[in-house]
């Protein structure tokens, strides 16, 4: 495996990418719901689908204080901020961003002020164009979409997080266009159909027709899009490598909630670091969205990019397979800002082209089937470079 890593280093754009990551270090990761409090109730979302609300956030700002300081000490480095919505407590807001690396997503309904969060990632949700999106989170009224892009026009802390939905792949690229004319940069999500709206949202029908639009957006703006092709498939499809997606091989448990004892032990790679902590700061629940949630409806893009990256070993088969891993850490790391942004950004469009040349070679997509994992080869993470991630 060295050698076969050595040889694929030689490669400049890859031992970049490489290097960086490295040189960024491991990631010792949480999710936490900084508030129960909302003041949109989406189709879809995961936070009330499992009631989350009901373990209320703190009134006392001691409580997060502390709990700053214990995951300090722990060795947290880095926080995916959720709620609730996390523009409704910006003081609690800046001090998480005052002392680990992280990402907020917000409903973009009220502006994160510049001042103070200069170089925060905000992670802005839009859902479809400005009638899907008014109808999945504006209850029929509210153009959601229409005051996020005025309230993020040209911020370069804005990454539009587009849950797509499998009926409405022809909207995609009206989208991207209005959110890369904003000044921003996109990334893509899959909707689960969690509230069961059917038709159109219905997850089962697949989102071949989105990962199209998704190559197509790429295309147009390689220097806005945060996202691949590999990641996309891998997401969409739950499939890698003979793996099918479920909480059995889901990276992103809370490993010393009890409701994970089993998940723990059954030998798949899982993030030994990581808690999702509930709005109380006391509480887990066993993963990112809930205690409850049928994984088949989970298309969450970042436990699935916890899953690609944690299987560098699968990845090191063929100089393609390398590729897709390392461009998916690096553009994790590149959309939270661990490496060099605005490095990063110039380098993007080299990446998308890499990326496109190795599937013009193939003249198909990558199989992940091909290589089926054998068994009694899995690994934990912390003993090689997956341990970054």
């Amino acid at each position: 495996m060295g050698s076969k890593l050595k040889t694929y280093l030689r490669d400049p754009l890859l031992n970049q990418m490489f290097s960086e990551v490295r040189k960024a270090g491991p990631l010792k990761s949480i999710l936490v719901d900084i508030t129960h409090l909302c003041n949109l109730r989406c189709q879809g979302c995961y936070f009330f689908a499992e009631d989350l609300d009901a373990y209320k956030a703190p009134s006392d700002e001691g409580v997060l204080d502390t709990f700053i300081e214990q995951e300090k000490a722990r060795g947290t480095n880095y926080v995916t901020v959720v709620g609730g919505e996390p523009s409704l407590q910006l003081d609690r807001l800046k001090k998480l961003y005052d002392n680990f690396w992280l990402v907020v997503v917000t409903n973009g309904l009220r502006k994160i002020p510049y001042d103070g969060f200069e170089n925060m990632p905000i992670g802005i949700s839009v859902w479809g164009d400005h009638e899907t999106d008014t109808h999945l989170r504006g209850y029929g009224k509210i153009d959601v979409f229409d005051r996020s892009l005025k309230n993020f026009k040209d911020d370069p802390r804005a990454i539009w997080y587009y849950t797509t939905t499998p009926g409405n792949a022809h909207e995609i690229e009206s989208v991207v266009d209005q959110c890369v004319a904003n000044g921003n940069y996109v990334t893509f999500n899959f909707y689960g159909d969690v509230s069961s709206l059917g038709e159109k949202f219905d997850h089962t029908r697949g989102f071949e027709k989105v990962r199209r639009e998704i190559d197509r957006a790429i295309q147009r703006h390689p220097d806005k899009i945060l996202m691949s092709p590999y990641i996309a498939e891998v997401v969409s499809t739950g499939e890698l490598f003979g793996q099918k997606w479920g909480y059995d091989v889901c990276p992103s448990v809370t490993f010393d909630n009890e409701i994970n004892r089993e998940r723990i032990k059954n030998g798949h790679p899982y993030n030994t670091h990581f808690r999702a902590y509930n709005p109380d700061l006391k509480t887990t629940r066993r993963c990112s969205v809930g205690n409850e949630r049928d994984c088949s409806t989970c298309y969450d893009v970042y436990v699935h990019f916890a899953w690609i990256m944690l299987h560098m070993k699968r990845h090191l088969h063929t100089e393609k397979d390398f590729t897709n891993w390392l461009t998916t850490v690096y553009l994790f790391y590149l959309g939270n800002r661990i490496v060099d942004f605005e490095a990063g950004i110039k380098l993007l469009p080299s990446i998308h082209e890499r990326l496109k040349t190795l599937r013009d070679e193939d003249s198909a997509f990558p199989s992940f089937n091909t290589h089926m994992i054998a068994s009694g080869q899995t690994f934990n993470a912390s003993h090689n470079i997956s341990g970054y991630v």
